[in-house]
């Protein structure tokens, strides 16, 4: 069940508000509305509203071809907001709490929520601003509430402010309903320059310093902390990172607030743009630049002129790699390339000269990161996005594409090594994503291993194009490979010469396993551009992805006409118990070796039976005993 609920917002703009860049817009119409108050698509609007229309605006199309090519973006908002019905019943619980408790407070759901429901998208990101207490009083009042419901709370925790971290408010969250709710107060702090305390804090600070010099600057910063001032919804949403984001829902009410009295329009034209200055908003916590650039790439809406000047200023720049935590980086890089624009995205990251910010190479690099390393990495990625996208071309995990886009992203650092603090040569993939972004060992070691396939599969595209193992008679990674499909031809001269690729490609996805299509893409992407150096202009990588694409479905028919989809899963046809008392082993390597061997035969004779395999095990004994 669904509620409408309708939007009541009131916008009062005593001047006029220009939605694009003065230079680059052109007014066909300027409309000036005598009446109190106009209804347009929803939202009621005062009679100083000027309303200006452009026949040219911008939209998000390479931060580098805006200017040229420009064309109106116009976002259609629902005019009712259509809550669910378990909403309702999260929303009616916190008013019940208001009532029970007998609180004059105003709850408003602050930000993304607002957004996304406008957009006509549904949204589980609930935050509750909160007007007159902090977020963890009121979750005390609500589990009070609840109680008194003989209803229990699934979890609840406060999150503590880290002012060095650009973590300012406390946090409260409680889940409900199976949904994690986040409870803060309304933020009016205000931060001096190049200091990440608020004023009021560095002024309490003086105060108290001249009647007790030992009392210690942590103490004081907790107690201004607790003496901090709750601020007005309006300072709140000047305070948040974009206007688009500044739209309140207030739940007492039952109506949309716009108190930036332009988050509505901006959210209509498309428009990412700060409620303060751009760098003021930046400096008061940096990672706002990189939300404004996953915000824009999400929607496809364009970055404001003024905000990407002063996001690629140095000073920016600085203030994001030493105030945010490489955690918080990590996670917006990681919403940016499972969204829907990871290509935008990194476009942004590179032309805002922040890829060595948020990437983060380790200053032992060899070889060192070429100056355009970010537009080769995005030519890449740009690639890779265009492939798995192709319907028909084969169904990926959301894990798997995420995945295969971080692999495109990082293939030209392939071959880049750094040393640790023990000496030792490691990929410097590596130490982007351990250390970096603070992402998942695994993801490191998944994308390493897509790179080292990509190169093994290299050597095979040609075989495998032409269903035959002629050409693969020397290969550095597989010389063990090789050597045993050799013994097994000499015994059987009429074993098919497919055999041998069967046995090579058996070996390499046995390895990287259900992300082989994803090596396979990788690989191809590598085989448009090999000998070229990585620090070539983007200009020169073609890769002729139709010509991939057929490629790419010409082998992955190949690959599973030879029943090779999921041989990972295939169990060997001999133990190590059986090889060790057919070869009369008590241990040792050479139970590895045998193992390789007896994987060899199994994979080129797909319908062998165990009793076969172990009879080619005893010929093979045999024969190297006479020979010994």
């Amino acid at each position: 069940m669904r509620f409408p609920l309708p939007i009541n917002t009131i916008i009062n703009l005593p001047r006029p508000l220009l939605l694009g860049p003065p230079s680059s817009c052109r007014f066909s119409t300027v409309a000036f509305r005598p009446s109190s108050l106009l209804h347009i698509s929803g939202v009621l609007v005062s009679r100083n509203l000027r309303c200006y229309w452009f026949s040219t605006m911008t939209t998000a199309v390479g931060v580098e071809q805006e200017e040229e090519k420009q064309s109106k973006l116009s976002v259609e908002l629902k005019e009712n907001i259509e809550i669910t019905e378990k909403e309702r019943e999260i929303f009616d619980r916190l008013l019940g709490t208001l009532r029970f408790c007998n609180l004059d407070t105003q709850l408003r759901v602050a930000g993304g929520w607002v957004r996304d429901k406008l957009l006509g998208r549904e949204s589980d990101d609930i935050d509750i601003a909160i007007d007159n207490m902090y977020g963890s009083e009121f979750l005390d009042k609500l589990k009070e509430y609840l109680a008194s419901r003989g209803e229990q709370v699934q979890g609840d925790t406060v999150i503590e402010r880290n002012p060095d971290q650009s973590k300012h408010l406390e946090t409260a969250k409680m889940r409900i309903y199976n949904q994690w709710i986040d409870f803060v107060n309304l933020r009016s702090e205000e931060y001096t320059e190049n200091s990440r305390i608020p004023t009021m804090v560095l002024l309490l600070i003086h105060l108290i310093r001249m009647h007790n010099t030992s009392y210690s600057r942590e103490n004081l910063t907790v107690s201004a902390a607790l003496l901090q001032k709750f601020g007005t919804p309006k300072e709140d949403a000047y305070r948040r990172d974009l206007t688009i984001n500044s739209l309140f829902y207030n739940i007492n009410t039952g109506s949309i607030e716009d108190l930036t009295e332009r988050g509505i329009d901006d959210l209509k034209s498309g428009r990412i743009v700060t409620p303060l200055p751009a760098k003021a908003t930046f400096l008061d916590d940096p990672l706002r630049v990189l939300r404004a650039i996953r915000f824009g790439a999400r929607f496809g809406f364009t970055l404001d002129e003024e905000l990407k000047q002063d996001a690629s200023s140095e000073e920016v720049r600085v203030a994001l790699g030493e105030k945010i935590s490489r955690e918080r980086i990590g996670n917006e890089i990681d919403l940016m390339i499972s969204g829907n624009g990871p290509v935008s995205a990194v476009t942004y990251i590179s032309d805002l000269k922040l890829f060595g910010v948020v990437f983060a190479f380790p200053s032992s690099s060899e070889p060192a990161p070429s100056e355009n390393c970010g537009s080769i990495c995005k030519a890449y990625l740009e690639a890779m996005w265009s492939l798995i996208q192709t319907p028909g071309l084969g169904k990926f995990s959301g894990e798997q594409r995420r995945l295969a886009l971080y692999a495109a992203l990082f293939l030209p650092f392939r071959k880049t090594v750094y040393k640790d603090n023990k000496g030792k040569m490691i990929p410097v993939v590596n130490h982007i994503f351990k250390f970096s972004m603070k992402r998942k060992t695994s993801d490191a070691e998944t994308v390493i291993n897509i790179h080292r396939t990509t190169e093994k599969f290299l050597s095979l595209i040609h075989s495998l194009q032409l269903k035959s193992g002629a050409q693969v008679d020397n290969l550095d990674w597989a010389t063990d490979i090789l050597e045993h499909w050799k013994s097994i031809s000499v015994d059987d001269p009429e074993i098919p010469e497919t055999s041998k690729i069967r046995a090579l490609t058996g070996f390499l996805l046995r390895d990287i396993k259900d992300f082989w299509r994803v090596a396979l893409l990788t690989s191809l992407l590598l085989s448009k551009v090999d000998g070229m150096k990585d620090d070539q202009e983007t200009e020169q990588l073609d890769f002729q992805l139709d010509k991939l694409r057929e490629r790419y479905l010409t082998i992955e028919g190949t690959i599973c006409e030879l029943g090779l989809d999921s041989i990972w899963d295939v169990n060997p046809l001999v133990n190590g118990r059986v090889i060790m008392e057919i070869a009369e082993l008590k241990g040792g390597y050479h139970i590895r070796e045998w193992q390789q061997k007896l994987l060899t035969w199994q994979l080129a004779y797909p319908n062998g039976s165990a009793d076969e395999c172990k009879d080619w095990m005893r010929k093979v004994k045999a024969k190297r005993q006479r020979t010994e």
